[in-house]
């Protein structure tokens, strides 16, 4: 049975008594009520079904010695439902043994009162732990809160990173013969490199989804130097000739600069992003045996940022059309990256590219100038 609260009482505590005997359940109810809402049950099943109802019951005072379902059996089912085990229980029973005490904290109540009940001692108990789920709550909803904030202020974190990196990027456009879908298609690339080098044992480590995210936003900005380098170089229509081809190539460092300016006025948690695209622009045009520039690093000294992206341009400037040269197919693009391996690129980053070349035909398809 349920009694219901008397005018005004709805925004008092609620407090559910559950006792099988009748005397009991109105000794609860009026010792409480002129503080609190009341619901009384008088056996397990009714108790589960009201602490399930709306509003919940804020603490629920339970005996133990039941028919049918005792009350030990009714704390392990309030436990176990997602819905009603932040409700404190306290038990109410004659049996006052040690061991029957332990246990009954063992399966979640927060306290235990022993019968005959003494209502001073009953009062004091439920108004301390109503004020400890008081402070519960509050601290529940704080970091409720708090974690949507967290979530909120990274949302717009990275829509700012990704307003930052096109707008850089786009800038960059302006000046080069490539086009928009350059971009995009290299970052893609990258990206499922990444994705499909996260298996590899010897890359695992650094290849958590956060980096891989990382790497895509900042794949745009690999030929940022290129702002840098003199129109007459940057779009000359024919070959570029030895001495012009030094001053091309200085558009990796220029990039870089760039960049590292601004990674000056970061902390040190704050570096990630723009680093990856530092080293990004730095050195995508090393070589894997050290013949590239503007470094002439070799090996695992080249970021591995720096030897996906290498491939991933490499890749794409095959499959483009060019001043000097037409689009090739993919049939041989995917032949000279492979013969690459060892030389131009890292030969475990190749492996990963013939096992998912299709893939690259299918990005380039998708975003085709």
């Amino acid at each position: 049975m349920t009694v219901l609260p008397e005018d005004g009482a709805e925004t008092r505590p609620t407090i559910l008594a559950v006792d099988d005997t009748p005397d009991n359940l109105t000794l609860l109810h009026g010792l409480l009520k002129d503080r609190y809402r009341v619901k009384v049950a008088n056996g397990g099943s009714v108790a589960l079904r009201i602490a399930n109802s709306t509003p919940a019951p804020d603490l629920i005072l339970l005996d133990v010695m039941m028919p049918e379902m005792d009350g030990y059996e009714v704390c392990r089912r309030l436990k176990a439902d997602p819905a009603t085990r932040d409700i404190p229980v306290v038990f109410l029973t004659a049996k006052s043994d040690v061991e029957d005490e332990r246990y009954g904290l063992d399966l979640g109540a927060v306290d235990y009162i022993t019968k005959p009940i003494s209502p001073p001692i009953v009062l004091s108990r439920v108004r301390n732990h109503l004020r400890l789920k008081d402070a519960a709550d509050f601290l529940k909803d704080k970091t409720v809160y708090l974690e949507a904030e967290v979530r909120r202020r990274t949302r717009s974190l990275r829509a700012i990173q990704d307003a930052v990196i096109m707008a850089l990027a786009s800038l960059a456009e302006t000046r080069d013969n490539e086009t928009g879908n350059h971009i995009r298609r290299t970052q893609n690339y990258v990206r499922r490199l990444a994705e499909e080098l996260k298996q590899h044992p010897d890359f695992a480590a650094q290849l958590d989804d956060e980096t891989v995210r990382l790497l895509y936003k900042s794949a745009p900005l690999h030929d940022i130097g290129k702002v840098g380098i003199p129109d007459a170089i940057l779009l000359k229509p024919d070959r570029l000739t030895a001495d012009e081809f030094e001053v091309m190539k200085r558009h990796a460092q220029l990039g870089c600069d760039a960049i590292e300016t601004a990674l000056q006025d970061l902390e040190e948690g704050d570096r990630a992003f723009l680093q990856h695209a530092c080293d990004i622009a730095a050195t995508h045009h090393e070589k894997w045996n050290g013949s590239g520039y503007p470094r002439g690093l070799a090996g695992e000294a080249i970021p591995l940022s720096g030897r996906l992206m290498a491939l991933a341009d490499v890749y794409d400037a095959l499959i483009s059309k060019r001043i000097y040269k037409p689009a090739f197919p993919h049939e041989e693009a995917v032949r000279l990256i492979s013969e690459g391996s060892g030389s131009h690129f890292d030969p475990r980053i190749v492996a990963v590219f013939m096992a998912i070349e299709q893939d690259f035909r299918v990005i380039a398809q998708q975003f085709a100038d």
